[in-house]
């Protein structure tokens, strides 16, 4: 399936046909779609996934949770004096 003709809607709807979404790996969920050279591309959206030492995150997040404790104990001496 090369081309298709699609309707519109009033609202902007359109309707993509199972065969072309099949044929294009479109499943339920969100796509991409963007203007290339005036035409619309649609393509699926497949977030890219980053292989991130765990050591790393957990550092971050005591770090994060450190300095939040931090805001914490000088918003209470502010309460206090």
């Amino acid at each position: 399936m090369n081309e298709v003709v699609l309707k519109i809607r009033k609202k902007g709807v359109l309707i993509l046909p199972k065969a072309l979404r099949k044929s294009a790996g479109i499943e339920e969920g969100e796509v991409i779609a963007e203007v290339r050279d005036g035409e619309i591309v649609i393509r699926p959206l497949k977030p890219k996934v980053v292989d991130i030492d765990r050591s790393i995150i957990e550092r971050l997040l005591s770090e994060e949770k450190k300095l939040e404790e931090e805001k914490f104990e000088s918003h209470l001496r502010g309460i206090r004096s």
